[in-house]
């Protein structure tokens, strides 16, 4: 399934540490508190700017033709390639335009135009797409519909900040690849990955709550800047596919989002909890568009099914998300944050991932100022621990809950 394709080596190699010029000086344990006092106050943008000053000193190539993209682990592994797949760099983006937001020099512009050494003119199917990984130049690897749904989304938020048209073109050209991905089997939808679509019998042969959540977040962000000539047929998609995803991979019983319906029509039933924030962003965009409520009423149903079955007692922790895969538990806290206005709830089932967040922090965090992937500090799964993705929740999560706190840098 899709979490399984990020590669985690087990063979540490060594890594070229390199500084960029362009970069702020890092000033390791400066983020945690700012004031003084027996409780001095929490500096979370702070600790987002260390955290990712951790990360680009372990992760960032410094040589060679991948120089300015990052590794897939840390420390590398041997069988790693000469930069991370898709995924954990979109991964990292997302919490770097953050970083920029809240005021920090991260060098933006030439991350976000890193994508297009990802972009494959073809594939399976003869439209332009981000493959799964790089070699610095070029695109290859394997496309999926929900990474290329995750890039325009930083593509979008690109656009919002720097104005340049050219990330909105980019966005535009990802849409063709989604429609290439939907059809008519089991309904409509879009599949997993253009290679392994109505495979019967195969397990990656299926129509996911990733792929087609994520298309509607991208394709509702999209919407607000894209040509008049477009919003038609934007909003069209994105509510084809809401409509699928409700009623196939909606559990009734509680609201919540499965995970998958395969090639054969057998339900996948494991719940993650990116996939009903996927849903509730995009019922808080359809809403906001269509100003048809029983979106929004979708949206509040399932942040609360969503918190009532994913929050719950763990390694003592009276109340907590889920101490493992943080980067999915990121997505449904940024969609509670969209929901927040309009249901107060919200406000409680993020104060309890904040109390997460501050855990991991103090218990979670190594002296290289890496982090475990179980945010309790209990555990340790090395395999995963060394992932570039599991940096990037944490960075994410920082920068996240500095803007909801509405922190700026000084």
């Amino acid at each position: 399934m899709e979490i399984l394709r990020t590669l985690f080596s087990l063979m540490a190699g060594l890594l070229l540490l390199s500084c960029d010029p362009a970069q702020e000086k890092y000033e390791p344990g400066k983020g945690g508190t700012e004031g003084g006092g027996d409780k001095p106050a929490v500096s979370w943008h702070e600790r987002a700017w260390e955290t990712y000053g951790a990360i680009d000193r372990l992760y960032r190539v410094g040589s060679g033709a991948t120089a300015g993209f990052y590794n897939e682990n840390y420390p590398k592994g041997s069988g790693d390639l000469a930069a991370s797949f898709l995924w954990p760099y979109d991964g990292l983006l997302s919490g770097v335009a953050l970083l920029n937001r809240l005021g920090y020099e991260v060098g933006y512009k030439a991350k976000v135009d890193r994508f297009q050494a990802y972009w494959r003119s073809s594939g399976a199917v003869a439209v332009g797409g981000y493959g799964s990984q790089t070699n610095g130049q070029t695109g290859g690897g394997d496309r999926f519909y929900d990474d290329n749904s995750i890039v325009g989304l930083n593509l979008v938020e690109a656009y919002r900040q720097l104005k340049d048209p050219v990330y909105l073109t980019r966005c535009a050209q990802i849409v063709p690849f989604l429609l290439s991905g939907e059809d008519d089997v089991l309904g409509g939808a879009l599949w997993w990955c253009e290679g392994q679509k109505n495979k019967p019998g195969v397990e990656d042969s299926n129509k996911p709550a990733c792929a087609n959540g994520y298309a509607q977040w991208f394709l509702l962000s999209y919407y607000e800047f894209c040509p008049e000539s477009e919003k038609a047929g934007i909003l069209a998609l994105a509510k084809r596919l809401y409509d699928w995803e409700y009623k196939n991979l909606r559990d009734p019983a509680d609201n919540v989002y499965w995970n998958s319906k395969g090639a054969d029509g057998t339900i996948n039933t494991t719940k993650w909890t990116y996939n009903s924030g996927a849903m509730i962003a995009a019922g808080v965009r359809l809403y906001k568009i269509t100003g048809e409520t029983h979106y929004l009423n979708e949206a509040k149903a399932t942040a609360d099914g969503a918190f009532n079955y994913f929050a719950r007692s763990r390694n003592g922790i009276p109340l907590c998300y889920p101490l493992n895969d943080p980067w999915f538990t990121i997505k449904l806290i940024r969609a509670y944050i969209e929901l927040e206005p309009y249901h107060t709830a919200c406000s409680r089932y993020i104060t309890t991932f904040v109390a997460d967040l501050e855990r991991a922090w103090n218990k979670a965090r190594g002296d290289n100022g890496l982090f475990l992937e179980d945010w309790s500090g209990v555990k340790s799964n090395p395999a995963r621990d060394k992932s570039l993705l599991m940096q990037d929740a944490v960075l994410e999560s920082l920068g996240a809950i500095a803007l909801y706190k509405g922190e700026q840098k000084k």
